[in-house]
C-alpha cells in the first residue's frame, strides 16, 4: 500500500513542484500570503477536498478536509508558506504546501477501503506574528488526532524539545524637565529602564538554567540633557516549559513594578506573542523516521534534542504532533540566511519536497492502518505533558 501512496505521489510530482517554484517565485510575508494560499487551496478543492476560507480570523488560512467512512483517525496536515521580509524564502517554507498537499492527495486517491479523515491547514504569518496561536485560541487544530508538518533542514530528523516563549513591550512614563537646570522635578524613564534591567540581571542567579531572557532598548528617551519622559524596550523571555515560565513571569512582572515604584514613573506592560513549548511524542517521531529511512531520505540524523520557539509548539501543547525536517541544504547552514534561500529551487530542494510528502504519507498510513499506534501515541502525549516540571 505504502509503494502504491509513494507512486501517486510520484505522478503528481511535477505539479508539485511547480507550486513549489511559484511561491518561492512570488514570496508573501505574513497576513499577505494571498497568492499562496489560493494556489493550495485550489489544487485541494480542485481534487475534491472540502475547503474553507479565512479560518482562525485570518484571510489567508485555510482548512480543506476529506473523510473516507466514518470514525476513523483524523490526521492533521499543517503548512506555512509566509516568507520573510526583505529576503523571500529563506526558511524554505515554500515547501510545506506541496509536501503536504501530496500527501493529502495520495492518502484520498489510494486509500479506498480505510476509515479515516484527511485535515490539511493554512497556516499564515509563522515568522511575525504567529499565525497559529490564533488559530488556536480560536478553536481550529481541535478536529484532529494527530498534527503532522514538515520543514526544510540541513539534516532529516524531528524535534524533542523547544522553547516556550513570551515577548513584552514595557514602555515607563517620566516627567521631563532640564537635567542639568532642574533635575529635581523630573523623574527619568529610561532610570526605570535601567533599574528593569538590573533586576533582571540579579534574578538570573534564581531560575533554572534552560530559562533564556533576552532585551533590548527601542526608545531611549531623547537628549542626555533632559530627563527622558518616555523609555521603552522589548522582551524575550524562554523556557522548554510553558509552566515554568509563566512563574517566571510573574516574578518579571513584579521587577518592572518594583523599578517603577523606585523611579516614581509608570510604566505599561504588554505581551505580544506568546508560544507554547512543544509536547514531545518520541512514539511519532519514531513512525516519521522509520518511514525516512524506508524510502532513503538524505542525511538520516539523530532528532534535535533542543530547538527555538515556534508558533506549531502550541498546536503540540494541545494535540500529539511532530515535524519531520527533510534535508536539502549542507550541514551547518542556517535557515534565515542567503544560503538557505539560494537553495530553494534547487534539485536537492525539489527531491525534499517529495520525501517530505512520501514520509508524512507513510506516517498517516501507519497510523490509519493500526489504530493501536494512535492509542500509544495519545497515552504517551497525556504522561508527557503531565510531567512537565
Amino acid at each position: 500500500m505504502k509503494k502504491k501512496l509513494f507512486s501517486h505521489i510520484d505522478l503528481i510530482e511535477t505539479k508539485l513542484l511547480e507550486i513549489g517554484d511559484f511561491i518561492y517565485d512570488n514570496p508573501e510575508v505574513g497576513l499577505e500570503e494571498f497568492k499562496s494560499s489560493k494556489l493550495l487551496s485550489e489544487y485541494l478543492m480542485k481534487n475534491k477536498f472540502n475547503v474553507k476560507m479565512g479560518i482562525g480570523g485570518f484571510e489567508t488560512a485555510f482548512k480543506a478536509v476529506y473523510e473516507s467512512g466514518t470514525g476513523g483517525p483524523s490526521i492533521g496536515l499543517l503548512c506555512e508558506y509566509d516568507a520573510i521580509d526583505g529576503i523571500g524564502h529563506a526558511c524554505a517554507h515554500h515547501m510545506q504546501g506541496p509536501a503536504i498537499i501530496g500527501a493529502a492527495i495520495s492518502l484520498k486517491e489510494v486509500l479506498k477501503d480505510k476509515d479515516f479523515k484527511i485535515v490539511v491547514y493554512g497556516t499564515p504569518a509563522e515568522e511575525t506574528l504567529g499565525g497559529k496561536i490564533q488559530m488556536v485560541k480560536e478553536g481550529c487544530f481541535q478536529d484532529i488526532d494527530i498534527a503532522l508538518m514538515m520543514h526544510g533542514s540541513p539534516t532529516t530528523t524531528t524535534d524533542i524539545k523547544s522553547l516556550a516563549m513570551s515577548n513584552f513591550d514595557v514602555k515607563f512614563h517620566g516627567v521631563s524637565s532640564h537635567a542639568a537646570l532642574s533635575p529635581e522635578n523630573g523623574r527619568s524613564a529610561l532610570d526605570g529602564l535601567l533599574l528593569l534591567f538590573q533586576g533582571i540581571e540579579f534574578m538570573r542567579e534564581h531560575i533554572k538554567e534552560d530559562t533564556r531572557i533576552h532585551y533590548t532598548i527601542t526608545n531611549a528617551g531623547g537628549p542626555a540633557n533632559v530627563v527622558p519622559k518616555l523609555a521603552e524596550a522589548k522582551f524575550s523571555l524562554r523556557s522548554y516549559d510553558r509552566k515554568y515560565l509563566n512563574t517566571v513571569i510573574e516574578r518579571f512582572k513584579k521587577i518592572v513594578e518594583g523599578a517603577s515604584l523606585m523611579t516614581e514613573t509608570n510604566y505599561e506592560i504588554e505581551e505580544v506573542k506568546s508560544l507554547d513549548n512543544k509536547i514531545p511524542v518520541i512514539k511519532l517521531n519514531d513512525i516519521l523516521m522509520e518511514n525516512a529511512q524506508l524510502i532513503e531520505a538524505p542525511n538520516i540524523s539523530p532528532p534535535r534534542e533542543k530547538t527555538g520557539s515556534t508558533d506549531f509548539g502550541n498546536v503540540m501543547y494541545q494535540v500529539p504532533g511532530s515535524c519531520i525536517r527533510v534535508a536539502f541544504v549542507p550541514e551547518g547552514t542556517s535557515s534565515h540566511s542567503v544560503e538557505f534561500l539560494k537553495a530553494g529551487k534547487t534539485k536537492e530542494a525539489h527531491n525534499a519536497i517529495i520525501f517530505a510528502s512520501k514520509i508524512l504519507a507513510g506516517t498517516a498510513y501507519d497510523i490509519i492502518s493500526d489504530l493501536s499506534l494512535l492509542s500509544q501515541i495519545r497515552e504517551e502525549f497525556k504522561n508527557n505533558k503531565a510531567i512537565e516540571r
